[in-house]
């Protein structure tokens, strides 16, 4: 029979961390991960200076800096009469978490898979894929099941027994169907579809740029990589199929329009297969944890792309958890109370974040998409409103030093925990 102290489900940014800091703990911790590796394209990037600190905390901030990436130095939007308008400058941050890196998901993950692996109380089991939960008499989850590539038995499933159980399988998470926990879900005006184009200048690059192309009922972002621009077309939610119906070609005068400088690249573009569709999801659990389980990141709350958070928000998750949890861990006993105190600490930025996000879809993505969305007058004038407001962003004292802070660091951020600091920190 195997057993651990913590069974971490899904290998993403959330799992990977309390792995690693549970295993800094003294914790006997397995990672269980779907996938054979982390190279998969498409997935959020951006890493915030509150995830930065932590991984100078961790004593990782020299080989994080080593990786391949570009920074965002501001937060900017086009406003129709008044053009280009930076919402937050992180130069007026304090140096060196004064920026945004902007890198590949599948270059992190290895990264804090290599740091894991250096920790003898941790295992990181690749190609298993959980399958449901196990329980007691007293309906308390008491393990996890899960399936091999290397299974040849009837069934295919092993159990790995468990004081606690982490769900961070994500948005589509297994488990937490399996402890019957069910999310609310609250409307997203759009959905993305990712797909790559090529640089003309490859190379490594110290800017990064996520501004949005606006056309009618429609935008784009592109994010710099390497070699390869990863760019994404926002849409009306429910117009996948009548994007891939409408072909390829049609798609290519789409890109082309909305950014005229990349035109003579659209050509890369071989099919509507090309297409990675994201089916855009904001919601959360009313209760993340049951007896000897608990759901964090988007297991426990989906972001909306808005604001490039997800990653950070379920890094948070991962140190609050790993905080409350490793007492409990090192007597064997994980109690409810623990789990319910970790939804606790990550309720109120979870929150403030998805209102946040819910705002910016109603006052921005939903007039966009409805082709409402506010233009100048004739002459290029804004309206007297508009005009306020965006004299405050640009002019205004407190909201120029409390937007950048904002945005980069997130409401209550975590600082890792003594146990999992170096000595020498």
């Amino acid at each position: 029979m195997e057993r651990t102290g913590c069974a971490v489900v899904g290998g993403g940014p959330a799992g990977m961390m309390l792995g690693l800091l549970l295993a800094r703990a003294g914790v006997d911790v397995v990672v269980l991960e779907k996938h054979g590796d982390f190279l998969r394209d498409f997935r959020g990037d951006t890493v915030h200076a509150s995830t930065i600190r932590l991984m100078d905390e961790l004593g990782l901030g020299p080989g994080f800096r080593a990786l391949p990436q570009s920074r965002l130095q501001n937060v900017a939007f086009p406003v129709p009469g008044a053009g280009l308008v930076t919402l937050a400058d992180f130069d007026s941050l304090k140096p060196p978490y004064n920026y945004v890196a902007m890198m590949p998901q599948w270059d992190f993950l290895d990264f804090l898979a290599s740091a894991a692996k250096a920790e003898p109380r941790f295992t990181l089991l690749m190609e298993c894929e959980a399958t449901g939960l196990e329980f007691d008499d007293g309906g308390r989850v008491t393990g996890v099941r899960y399936r091999s590539a290397g299974d040849t038995a009837a069934g295919g499933e092993q159990v790995l027994h468990a004081d606690v159980v982490v769900a961070a399988d994500g948005r589509q998470s297994v488990l937490r169907r399996a402890a019957g926990l069910s999310p609310k879900e609250y409307p997203v005006p759009f959905d993305v579809w990712w797909f790559k184009l090529p640089r003309r200048t490859p190379g490594r690059t110290g800017a990064a740029g996520v501004v949005p192309a606006i056309g009618d009922r429609e935008a784009m972002i592109a994010l710099n990589r390497t070699d390869y621009y990863q760019m994404g077309y926002l849409a009306p939610k429910g117009a996948d199929a009548r994007i891939r119906a409408e072909g390829v070609e049609r798609f290519r005068r789409r890109v082309a329009a909305l950014r005229p400088d990349l035109a003579d690249t659209v050509g890369s573009i071989s099919s509507v297969e090309d297409l990675h569709w994201l089916d855009v999801r904001l919601n959360r659990l009313r209760r993340w944890y049951a007896g000897g389980f608990l759901c964090i990141g988007d297991a426990a709350h989906a972001m909306s792309p808005a604001g490039g958070v997800g990653i950070n928000l379920a890094i948070q998750d991962a140190v609050a958890a790993a905080k409350r949890l490793a007492p409990d861990l090192r007597r064997g006993q994980v109690r409810t109370a623990t789990l319910a105190a970790v939804q606790r600490r990550r309720w109120m930025p979870t929150v403030v974040v998805q209102t946040v996000q819910r705002i910016m879809h109603r006052a921005v993505f939903v007039p966009l998409f409805a082709g409402k969305f506010p233009s100048a007058d004739a002459a290029g004038n804004t309206s007297r409103l508009r005009q306020a407001l965006l004299f405050a962003i640009r002019h205004n004292p407190v909201l120029r030093r409390i937007l950048p802070r904002v945005i980069a660091f997130g409401p209550l951020p975590e600082h890792a925990p003594g146990f999992a600091r170096p000595l020498t920190h």
